[in-house]
């Protein structure tokens, strides 16, 4: 009797582990995402690259596009893993031809990011941090980099060599349209 009753309960822890599945991100994300955009019409949005394990075990980045009745924009998001659940911590995103030519996260760590619309730009720095460069498609590219420093100063450098600081917001333009 007591070989059956430890069997039994034996089945029951197993059965019990079995269905305490695991988060996984490909079932947070799309499921986040439905969340937040309930109701909107004309919504959709693709991830076009993730990253898992950036910074330590259990986080990741992504970055994914979304598109709406009126514009397209391309964000990058960082997640982490705690007790078993996905976290979105933080997010930033850009528009192609946008005068903030790139933008950083305030916290650690600190992701500086940004929207490339020059192919002539072969590289971007954030600070002494070499940026990924994510192709997205003929005439857009995104760059992110990570950084354990905040306020660093963004370069990019070009076919030719040259190298050039990029300012966050793009004051030419603005002088240019008033």
């Amino acid at each position: 009797m007591k070989k059956q009753i430890c069997f039994l309960l034996l089945i029951c822890i197993a059965v019990l582990m079995g269905c305490s599945k695991e988060e996984t991100f490909e079932d947070f994300f799309p499921k986040t995402m439905e969340k937040m955009h309930k109701g909107e019409k004309d919504f959709s949005y693709s991830i076009i690259y993730k990253e898992m394990n950036v910074v330590h075990k259990n986080d990741a980045i992504a970055i994914f596009i979304e598109n709406n009745s009126h514009e397209e924009k391309i964000f990058i998001g960082y997640f982490e893993k705690e007790n078993n659940k996905w976290n979105w911590k933080r997010t930033r995103g850009a528009e192609w031809d946008s005068r903030l030519n790139w933008s950083s996260m305030n916290q650690v760590p600190y992701i500086y990011s940004g929207a490339i619309n020059d192919n002539a730009i072969s590289e971007v720095y954030a600070g002494d941090e070499l940026a990924k460069i994510i192709e997205v498609d003929s005439n857009k590219r995104f760059w992110y980099a990570i950084s354990d420093a905040k306020d660093v100063q963004v370069k990019v450098v070009k076919n030719d060599g040259t190298q050039e600081v990029i300012e966050q917001i793009d004051k030419a333009s603005i002088k240019a349209e008033y």
